[in-house]
């Protein structure tokens, strides 16, 4: 049975410049991944990867300042194709925001993201709070990074229990998990039972590795909030999309994981209140 699928974690120049050593490190240690890690690809290189996976749509990271024109370029050859997850850095304040509403409204941008382990300043931290209000306003979700990172530095600032007073101070914020949860699985799902509007995206987390409850929830009362990413290359199209029709899944809800539940959240009509 033919899948479709939408990728809300996307890299396009991984092989661009020298990495950074903790970037060579999660290749090394924790993916333990070959040459194919480090690539960049052009649009059309892209397009045939995700052909053949069944991928319809792809988020690309894209950052706000001083966005990258080869990576734009994508969006505006296959503006049916591909959009922007807009790094932000919240420490920046206003410029960073003025940046990210600029971009939004040029191009194609389906959500602004922030890992929280890059700044080591947890979520749940004042400086955050622009972005949250500024995303309200936009009516732009915002994708966090979640659970232990990958590098060896501090993690505690992914902890999710970081986002319990983000979500309850910020009812209208539509919010999303990103990079799993890993160790604090039954955290993250507690939440959102508790949120509407908190989802969790599967990012740089291969399918064959999802906990057992973090199934259960997705076939009873996480239907519509688990949402698929791969991280492609770093876990690539092919490999995360195969994997995930192993799981064993209920009726209709492997359709919610791939494609469903990302169109709804991310690419359904905003109603901007600015």
């Amino acid at each position: 049975m033919a899948v479709r699928a939408i990728d809300l974690w996307v890299n396009t120049s991984m092989g661009q410049g020298k990495p950074p050593d903790w970037l060579v490190r999660v290749k090394e240690d924790y993916f333990r991944a070959g040459d194919e890690f480090f690539k960049s690809f052009t649009p059309e290189e892209l397009l045939a990867d995700m052909d053949e996976a069944g991928v319809e749509k792809a988020v690309l990271s894209l950052g706000v300042e001083n966005p990258d024109e080869k990576v734009l370029d994508f969006a505006r050859k296959r503006p049916d194709r591909f959009a922007f997850a807009a790094v932000v850095d919240p420490r920046k304040l206003m410029p960073e925001l003025w940046r990210l509403q600029a971009l939004v409204a040029e191009h194609p941008v389906a959500m602004a993201r922030v890992s929280p382990f890059t700044i080591d300043v947890a979520p749940s931290d004042a400086v955050y709070y622009p972005l949250y209000a500024k995303c309200v306003e936009l009516d732009l979700p915002l994708a966090i990074n979640t659970g232990l990172p990958g590098p060896p530095c501090p993690g505690d600032s992914q902890d999710p229990m970081h986002l319990d007073r983000v979500c309850f101070r910020f009812p209208e914020l539509k919010l999303c998990m990103a990079h799993g949860a890993d160790p604090w699985w039954g955290v993250a799902i507690r939440l959102m039972i508790k949120y509407r509007n908190l989802r969790l995206m599967t990012s740089a987390y291969s399918p064959r590795h999802f906990p057992p409850e973090l199934v259960h929830f997705m076939n009873t009362r996480g239907q519509d909030k688990i949402l698929f990413a791969s991280d492609h290359p770093v876990l690539s199209f092919r490999r995360c999309i195969a994997e995930a029709r192993e799981l064993e899944l209920r009726p209709g809800v492997l359709e919610k994981f791939l494609y469903q539940n990302a169109e709804s959240f991310f690419f359904s009509p905003r109603k901007p209140r600015i």
